[in-house]
């Protein structure tokens, strides 16, 4: 999603770095270009007249023409612009002391209202909460079953009512709720292809009975234009809190998720970045605005690899530190890489990296992962843990085993002693730095940066299994400490 749009401001950006002093034609050039890539996006017209209106007014100014990097101050300007159509800030779901609160959930028909509930259930759980999903579409057949089916795969009951009523439904599972002590109700209601009265004044009746804490617009990302005239219409019959947008990780352009915030005033609370029950991730309009302007979410990898640290992993970081790295945690980092999102969801979130991965056409091979996961899995427990003893007839063995080639294993072989060589170094640094600190009346040697391995098929990446790859390792005290200080470092910044 926004791969086109960004290739195409990021173009704009870097011709306007080629010069030097920039002049009245060189802006209106620019925003020239910036109006016909929002408009390629099929961002709302009206949105975008005020967009380049806006910007170009700030970029004329003397400060900007006149300093030292104009171009850089255009392209601060512009992310400015856009984090502010955008909403600014983050828009957090605010749940009430009321229990239990209740989210009810519109939209039109496929615009991912039935997977969205799922996925905000699944997200609450993780949080503590115990939701209770209810199957308000009796219209779309198999809806209700669709819903118990996904919510029996994340543990998350669904109440489906006897009656064909959908208001009846949604009253009553307030009261099952109640009963089964579950502290947010996720209202699923219908929808239709396009909008009718029937669907507005049924999704106007749920809201008076239920009295929802939360109502959330669901929208699909691949809409288009025309997503300004469906917001505009839930906004003013249902006055909706905040809205979801669907579907975000697909090859449409995506300008009408643009359009959302500017057309409504209402804040985008959630996005889904996949199919998977834990692809809904809060919106941040700061950093998606740095990755349509190729700026990359850096910030978006150290989370995801925070939510993935555990105390097994920071044990098994400081087994790799005293003992070495294995094929198992080779495994382990793959394994890892592919919850973040493979290689290409990771690439996609580093400066410029959605902009290479276009260069080759979207083409990043994955299935490197399988074959190395089918090598390691073919090997015996003792090669896994000690790869040194790997010969040239073991090789083969696991070749013959796994249906790869020789070739294949001796890449997998040489990547592993890579990554082991780079594993005794920081062991190395980690003792000189505890020698340090442990002279009395002397300072300790400043601790320096190091990165975990990297990952098999990402080049430079930071590895992904053990703990927290990012940061700097501490002064004195156990590896353990010293990774545990690595994690609170980065949540404190967070």
């Amino acid at each position: 999603m926004f791969n086109s749009l960004s290739d195409r401001l990021t173009d704009t950006f870097d011709r306007l770095r080629g010069k030097g002093k920039l002049t009245e034609a060189d802006i209106t050039s620019a925003m020239r270009d910036i109006r016909m890539a929002l408009l390629e996006a099929d961002v709302n017209f009206k949105v975008v007249k005020d967009f380049v209106a806006r910007t170009k007014e700030r970029c004329m100014t003397a400060e900007v023409m006149e300093s030292l990097s104009p171009a850089q101050n255009v392209v601060k300007i512009v992310l400015d612009e856009l984090i502010e159509l955008l909403g600014s800030t983050e828009s957090k779901l605010v749940l009430s002391n009321r229990i239990p609160n209740v989210i009810m959930l519109v939209g039109l028909q496929g615009s991912g209202k039935t997977t969205a509930a799922v996925k905000l259930a699944y997200l609450l759980k993780k949080q503590g909460k115990s939701p209770l999903l209810a199957a308000c579409d009796v219209y779309r057949p198999a809806a209700a079953d669709q819903l118990a089916t996904l919510g029996g795969e994340i543990g998350v009951p669904v109440f489906r009512g006897d009656g064909q009523n959908p208001v009846e439904i949604a009253r009553a599972s307030i009261r099952e709720a109640v009963d089964h002590m579950r502290d947010v109700v996720i209202v699923d209601t219908a929808g239709r292809l396009q909008i009718d009265e029937q669907m507005m004044q049924e999704a106007v009746d749920i809201k008076k009975a239920v009295k929802p804490d939360q109502v959330l617009m669901v929208v699909d990302a691949m809409t288009g234009q025309d997503i300004v005239n469906v917001v505009s219409t839930f906004a003013e019959r249902t006055d909706f809190d905040g809205v979801i947008i669907s579907k975000l990780d697909g090859d449409a352009r995506g300008g009408g998720a643009l359009s959302v915030r500017e057309v409504t005033g209402k804040p985008i609370k959630f996005v889904s970045m996949g199919e998977k029950p834990d692809s809904l991730e809060v919106f941040n309009p700061e950093r998606m605005a740095k990755r349509i302007l190729g700026m990359g979410d850096v910030i978006g990898i150290i989370e995801k690899a925070q939510e993935m640290a555990d105390v097994e992993q920071l044990e098994a970081a400081e087994r790799m530190l005293r003992e070495g790295f294995t094929m198992n945690d080779m495994l382990d980092q793959m394994r890892a890489v592919k919850k973040m999102g493979g290689m290409k969801g990771i690439l996609g979130m580093l400066p410029g990296g959605q902009k290479a991965l276009n260069q080759m056409g979207g083409n990043l091979d994955e299935s490197i992962f399988e074959r190395n996961e089918a090598m390691i899995m073919s090997m015996t427990k003792e090669e896994r843990e000690k790869p040194s003893i790997i010969n040239g007839q073991r090789r083969a063995r696991i070749a013959r085993g796994s249906g790869t080639t020789p070739a294949d294993v001796n890449n997998l072989m040489k990547q592993w002693g890579e990554m082991n060589k780079m594993m005794g170094k920081m062991r190395s640094m980690t003792q000189q730095a505890q020698a340090g600190s442990g002279k009395k009346g002397k300072k300790g040697k400043k601790g320096k940066k190091m990165r975990m391995p990297g990952i098999p098929g990402m080049g430079g990446m930071p590895g992904m299994g053990g703990g927290n790859p990012f940061g700097a390792m501490g002064r004195g005290g156990s590896d353990m400490d010293m990774l545990r200080a690595m994690e609170q470092q980065m949540r404190n910044k967070r």
